[in-house]
C-alpha cells in the first residue's frame, strides 16, 4: 500500500464521510470531549469535507452545550478496528438552534429520533429513578409530526470545524501517522509522525 499525503486525506474523507451515513461504519459514533474534559460518545450525522466540520445532534440543554458556548475547543476521537484506522481531531465547536442549518437537521430526523427531544428535564438532570427521561405515552412508540412537534425547542445542532486531524493506520509491517493541519484558507496540509 502507497501511503502519501493524498492518501491520508482521501482516506480521513472516507472513512469520516461513511461514518455519517453508515449506521454500520465504527465512526458513526465517535468520542467528543469538550473544553471541561467531559467525554461523550456521540453519533456522527455529516462530515463536510469542504470546510472540515462534522455535525453532531443534541439537546439544547445538554451540559456541553453551555461547555460549548464557553469555550469552543474541542476533540474527537474516531477509530474503526476493521480498517485499523484511528482518527483524532481538534476544532472549535458551535451550537446552532434555529438556523437554517439546524431547521434543515431537524427536518431530516424521523419522528422516532425527534423524540429524544420531548424529555421532560434536561440531560444530566438528576431522577429520583432509572429513566430514559421521556414522558410515558412515547415510550417505545413512533409519534407522529405533531406529537414531536413541541421537541423543536429542545434540538440543537453542534458543528465543529476541525483544524487538525491526527490519522493513524495499524499495520503488521509498521505502523503510519500523518497530521493534517488545516490552513487558513481551508487548505490540508500533511506531516508525518512517528507512530
Amino acid at each position: 500500500m502507497d501511503i502519501n499525503a493524498d492518501f491520508v486525506t482521501r482516506s480521513i474523507t472516507l472513512c469520516l464521510e461513511h461514518g455519517a451515513t453508515s449506521r454500520k461504519s465504527a465512526m458513526h459514533t465517535s468520542v467528543v470531549g469538550t473544553s471541561d474534559g467531559d467525554l461523550r460518545v456521540m453519533v456522527l450525522r455529516e462530515f463536510d469535507a469542504g470546510t472540515h466540520t462534522l455535525r453532531f445532534h443534541t439537546d439544547a440543554r445538554s451540559p456541553k452545550v453551555k461547555s460549548i458556548e464557553a469555550n469552543p475547543a474541542m476533540q474527537i476521537l474516531a477509530y474503526d478496528p476493521e480498517a485499523k484506522i484511528q482518527i483524532r481531531m481538534r476544532g472549535r465547536g458551535r451550537v446552532e438552534r434555529d438556523t437554517p442549518s439546524a431547521d434543515a437537521a431537524w427536518d431530516a430526523s424521523t419522528n422516532f429520533a425527534k423524540r429524544c427531544y420531548l424529555a421532560e428535564s434536561g440531560p444530566s438532570s438528576e431522577t429520583a429513578e432509572p429513566t430514559s427521561g421521556l414522558p410515558q405515552w412515547v415510550e417505545g412508540k413512533n409519534p407522529d409530526d405533531a406529537q414531536v412537534a413541541a421537541a423543536r425547542q429542545n434540538f440543537a445542532i453542534v458543528l465543529v470545524t476541525v483544524t487538525e486531524f491526527d490519522w493513524l493506520y495499524l499495520a503488521n509491517s509498521g505502523h503510519r501517522r500523518a497530521k493534517v493541519t488545516i490552513g487558513d484558507e481551508g487548505t490540508p496540509s500533511v506531516s508525518w509522525l512517528v507512530p
